[in-house]
């Protein structure tokens, strides 16, 4: 029998619980750091830390396990706005904000400060246009929404389409993750890693649904948030900036900015090496001019249109009791997210830092290239292949253009490479595998979730009962999640690559149809169907032109074709609607409803799901 995770005695207790199990954490932090002084080997200290918290998800998991549809669907409806802001920003952080974010920042500068810019703002977008309304609205899923909103099974069929291309190439990238932080910390094959965190995710996922997801991400997010704070803390006081770092590193930039000439920042290498990179510059290079702008303005916009059209996202703002509490759970949400976001900088200014600065016993270039291959850290991340050195020179000194790293191993590697006690780099292990964990929950359910209620009830079984959905449910579950892991192995984009894929995919096909199904009760199925169709397939042609070798128009390359594919929706979307006939009266007065921000839902009104347009 599972616990009751839900009711108004469980939500009063919230607030103790996560308490109760905050200074548990904390307590096993401290256990694992007095067992490093009495010689507990780094091997074993990554295997508890990655173990017990997988062990914590996973009894989550079993205790929230259910058979009810709404309960494994939306939690119930009973998530309070702040524990929903928590697991929203859980959710939210991914592998790619938490691993890989720092990293692209600590290689390549200020342009990767697009991301931090187009992933927040794009919760302004999801408060202003979408979260409030689709909780009214009170369906499922997303195509649940669309399917219902416009009508027929085609425009149901499509927005699972592009659900299944976003969600996919979102969740390979977390698998990714977790295959690169299992490698390290547990000493094995990458493509091990991937297996072992899939099962990870499957154990949190599969029994209860989104309310074991709830409640297991707001334990992650305490784990991330903890996990990617203390190092920055710990960095910052011992190179001297102080214990507020996130408004006291400015110093260390301005160091960076010194060295990088002396060093050779920038000068490019004579030699590559298949997915890693030599270091370029901190801050954006002069006279860079208008195109570097235009870059950094259409990722940034990329990432948050994407942002506003992920359906994993807006499927959390199901969960709460009511259209006013989704609007205050964007508020935590971005809160949140903030704590981490801030700090991203900060980090990867300090760990640059680390290895710049000669007066720091972390430096390492002018040291002799022998000497910095007997690092442990150098040792072990070159194992797994994420680090290499080349003697170009052939002067058996490293220079900073012959050291090639992984951007996806930065924040993993930092407390080696910054000298700290090796308990930090397990509890920042399992930081970021919180944070990919907590996301690949969501996508996969999303996933499942529509397939089993949008493709499978909804489109071929209506009769079908509960317990048949629900395990439909999870039968899809093991086959996306083995499909992501064979993915995933193959290591075909880096993380950052396949979110910016990801978000590009779900704003080509979704933002028109879901803004202009609240906006304008003018839109229609056959406009709805067009944006959907058109935008989803210019964005991909466009993304295999470029890749293939075609000149991005205007700079618009690989990370960006979400601007080129959103167009093309927009506009097929607005002239279709235009030249067919208008919605019912019917429909056109739910979404003068929908529009009224407070009140009961839509569908609790009478109005079954997905057959209020048809």
């Amino acid at each position: 029998m599972s616990m009751r995770w839900e009711g108004k005695l469980f939500t009063k207790n919230l607030p103790k619980i996560y308490a109760i199990y905050t200074g548990g954490f904390l307590l096993f932090f401290a256990a694992m750091a007095l067992l490093e002084q009495f010689g507990l080997s780094a091997r074993a200290i990554g295997l508890f830390f990655v173990g017990f918290t997988i062990f914590i998800y996973a009894f989550i998991g079993i205790l929230s396990r259910t058979a009810a549809a709404d309960a494994y669907y939306l939690a119930g409806r009973s998530v309070p706005p702040v524990f929903n802001g928590m697991a929203t920003g859980a959710d939210w952080m991914s592998g790619a904000s938490f691993v890989a974010m720092a990293g692209g920042i600590f290689m390549a500068g200020y342009p990767y400060l697009a991301f931090v810019v187009g992933w927040t703002g794009g919760y302004i977008l999801v408060a202003t246009l979408m979260a409030p309304y689709l909780r009214k609205f009170g369906c499922y899923t997303v195509p649940d929404f669309i399917g219902t909103r416009y009508g027929g099974k085609a425009t149901r069929l499509a927005a699972i389409v592009v659900l299944i291309v976003a969600s996919f190439t979102y969740v390979t990238a977390q698998i990714t993750a977790t295959g690169t932080i299992a490698a390290r910390a547990l000493l094995i094959p990458y493509e091990v890693g991937c297996w072992l965190g899939l099962a990870g995710i499957l154990v949190c996922s599969m029994l209860g649904g989104m309310r074991a997801v709830t409640w297991t991400q707001v334990a992650q997010y305490i784990v991330l948030i903890v996990a990617y704070i203390v190092p920055i803390v710990w960095m910052s006081g011992v190179q001297g900036f102080g214990w507020l770092p996130q408004f006291q590193y400015g110093p260390a930039i301005e160091r960076i900015q010194e060295l990088e000439p002396i060093l050779g920042v920038g000068a490019k290498p004579t030699e590559s090496v298949p997915g890693l990179a030599a270091l370029t510059t901190l801050h954006i290079q002069p006279g860079a001019g208008l195109m570097a702008a235009w870059q950094f303005t259409t990722l940034a916009f990329c990432m948050m249109v994407g942002t506003a059209s992920l359906p994993h996202i807006l499927m959390r703002y199901f969960t709460t009791p009511s259209v006013r509490d989704a609007r205050s759970s964007v508020a935590w949400s971005l809160f949140f997210i903030f704590l981490l976001y801030f700090s991203a900088p900060t980090l990867a200014t300090l760990s640059k830092l680390s290895l710049f600065d000669p007066n720091l016993a972390s430096s390492i270039f002018g040291k002799s290239i022998a000497q910095v291959q007997a690092i442990p850290w150098v040792q072990n991340w070159g194992e797994i292949g994420l680090v290499a050195i080349r003697d170009s020179n052939k002067d058996g000194i490293l220079q900073v253009n012959e050291l090639f790293m992984n951007p996806d191993m930065i924040v993993l590697a930092t407390p080696e490479f910054a000298g700290l006690p090796y308990v930090i780099s397990g509890l920042v292990a399992a930081g970021g595998l919180a944070a990919a964990l907590a996301t690949a929950y969501c996508l996969m359910l999303a996933w499942a979730n529509t397939l089993s209620h949008d493709l499978y009830y909804k489109i071929l079984d209506p009769k079908a009962e509960t317990r048949k959905r629900l395990m439909t449910a999870r039968i899809l579950l093991l086959i996306i999640g083995a499909a992501g892991a064979l993915v995933a192995a193959m290591r075909l984009e880096g993380i950052l690559g396949a979110v910016a894929w990801a978000f590009c995919f779900a704003m080509s096909g979704l933002f028109a149809p879901l803004v202009l199904g609240v906006w304008w009760k003018r839109a229609n199925r056959q406009g709805a169907l067009a944006g959907m169709v058109i935008g989803l397939a210019v964005g991909w042609v466009y993304l295999l032109a470029v890749r293939n070798g075609m000149t991005p128009w205007f700079g618009l390359d690989h990370l960006r074709f979400g601007v080129v594919g959103v167009v093309a929706s927009f506009i097929s979307m607005i002239v279709v609607t235009l030249l067919t006939p208008a919605p019912d009266a019917e429909i056109q007065r739910m979404v003068d409803e929908v529009r009224i921000p407070r009140g009961e839902t839509i569908i609790a009104h009478g109005k079954d799901a997905g057959g209020v347009a048809h």
